[in-house]
């Protein structure tokens, strides 16, 4: 099934299905492929509104664009993209790898007895795998064995499914630590805040540009709200929620055909020119000028 959310950007369970060909509380897998392949080795932009994914590309190439930013493929990695993660990709023919898709229910029932897995899965990520530690076979024997188990009916076949999908994690949980620096071993009450304000952003940042109000429903004061901010995304709580509008405008004006002035209206300004002032003063450009130089910024 395919919608179209209010910036025209395709949401998909899976690239061109019905959500009938998912089991939507569940996981799918399948080879890149059985995709690409029929597609011209090229996945245009969309995004898995309830769905996250992991790839694991082990032989061939090309590019992956994540919101606006452009990626090489270099075998052997793997890549995650989380739901609501806008992506796109151009694979050299022949490319070879696996695609798991995760219902969000399903990763949140997986996960529940170490969080650390879920949130090796929050953000999007480019793992390379080669001189990570890591063992390749082991981790392509993994894919291939969780794509045995899905195409079979076979007794045990969820829980068979679902301790594969839970090594799959552990891969990306100790690639990313390969990655990155290591996470505080202590909680983090300012993450844990941040966290939460962007949930909320998320959802009211079209109709709420107060950050006053989003620290009143949160049970803290603005100034709190800003320190955590500051602390852990070095933004302010404004700033926050202004990459966060902005955003939305890079990937309406990438990736759909409405004009600026609809784009403004889609994003939450009533006038067009406070639209481009705001965004010229953060991009360096007009909007016009971002879209026709394709998101180079």
């Amino acid at each position: 099934m395919t919608r179209k959310p209010p910036t025209g950007i395709p949401l998909y369970y899976l690239y061109g299905d019905r959500d009938s060909d998912v089991e939507l509380d569940f996981l799918h897998a399948e080879p890149i492929l059985d995709r690409s392949g029929p597609n011209g080795w090229r996945i245009k932009a969309h995004a898995h509104p309830d769905h996250m994914q992991v790839m694991l590309i082990h032989s061939g190439g090309g590019t992956i664009r994540i919101e606006e930013k452009t990626h090489p493929i270099f075998a052997p990695c793997i890549f995650v993209l989380p739901a609501g993660c806008v992506h796109q990709f151009d694979f050299d023919p022949g490319t070879d790898g696996h695609v798991v898709t995760a219902a969000l229910g399903f990763l949140g029932a997986v996960t529940a007895g170490d969080p650390r897995l879920a949130q090796a899965v929050a953000r999007p990520a480019v793992l390379g795998i080669a001189g990570s530690g890591v063992d390749l076979p082991a981790v392509i024997d993994t894919f291939d064995w969780l794509l045995r188990e899905f195409v079979w009916s076979a007794p045990g076949r969820r829980s068979a499914i679902t301790a594969l999908f839970l090594r799959i994690l552990v891969i990306v949980l100790r690639l990313g630590i390969t990655h990155a620096r290591p996470e505080p071993a202590q909680p983090d009450r300012d993450l844990d805040l941040l966290m939460r304000y962007r949930a909320l952003i998320e959802r009211d940042f079209r109709v709420q540009r107060a950050p006053s109000t989003y620290a009143a429903a949160l049970a803290v004061t603005t100034a709190r709200l800003n320190a955590a901010c500051k602390a852990r995304a070095g933004r302010t709580a404004s700033e926050v929620l202004h990459d966060r509008i902005l955003l939305e405008a890079k990937r309406c004006l990438l990736y759909t055909e409405n004009s600026v002035a609809r784009i403004a209206h889609m994003t939450g300004f009533d006038d067009p020119a406070y639209f481009n002032r705001f965004f010229a003063r953060r991009v360096g450009m007009s909007p016009g000028a971002y879209r026709q130089r394709g998101g180079t910024d």
